[in-house]
């Protein structure tokens, strides 16, 4: 247990490692549904996903924008000592209310410094609903996607435009991500 109540992850090396697989395995494999370890019990306002990314990829040299509440905060805190930003200055960005245009996308030098949205949804199924085509997707990827903001394909789309820049998305449910990598074009269907 942490100070704040709310404990990591049970065994935080292995845990940490296997969820770094299953993130590089989803951003090589877009649309590609993977779990990540349990997490005993994440902080109110935080995914089981959510959480376990936050625990794996944010530190104290990473700029996070976290909206989920006090207690979530606390834990980050406590946890990864990661610095709060606002969404157009994060590296990562956990705020149901973003909108991806509104996300830093990096530079034409440097586009791989563009944000990650990490976005909670109901659900993530490997069936029809999108598809989703590009670079690590050998013809197309069906992947249903419940509880996705309004407007977010034609959001989508409008980041896709950016190119080189744009914004990743690494979307929650549960203890399952998909990542949806700036490369990716999504379609309904």
């Amino acid at each position: 247990m942490s100070g704040t109540g709310f404990p990591g992850f049970a065994d935080p090396v292995l845990d940490a490692q296997a969820a770094f697989r299953a993130v590089l395995a989803a951003m090589s494999r877009p649309g590609q549904v993977q779990r990540l370890p349990p997490l005993p019990e994440p902080p109110p306002g935080l995914s089981p996903a959510a959480a376990a990314l936050l625990l794996t990829l944010a530190d104290s040299g990473t700029p996070l924008c976290l909206a989920a509440g006090p207690e979530a905060e606390a834990w980050v805190r406590f946890h990864c000592g990661a610095p709060f930003a606002a969404a157009g200055a994060a590296a990562f960005v956990l705020d149901p209310a973003a909108r991806l245009g509104d996300l830093f996308p990096g530079t034409e030098e440097e586009p791989e410094r563009g944000a990650t949205l990490l976005l909670d949804v109901a659900a993530l199924e490997s069936a029809p609903g999108w598809r989703l085509s590009g670079p690590g997707i050998r013809d197309s990827q069906a992947l249903r996607v419940t509880g996705a903001p309004p407007g977010f394909l034609a959001d989508w789309a409008a980041n896709r435009r950016r190119a080189p820049c744009g914004v990743d998305v690494v979307l929650c449910a549960g203890d399952a991500i998909a990542a949806l990598p700036r490369s990716v074009a999504i379609e309904e269907g």
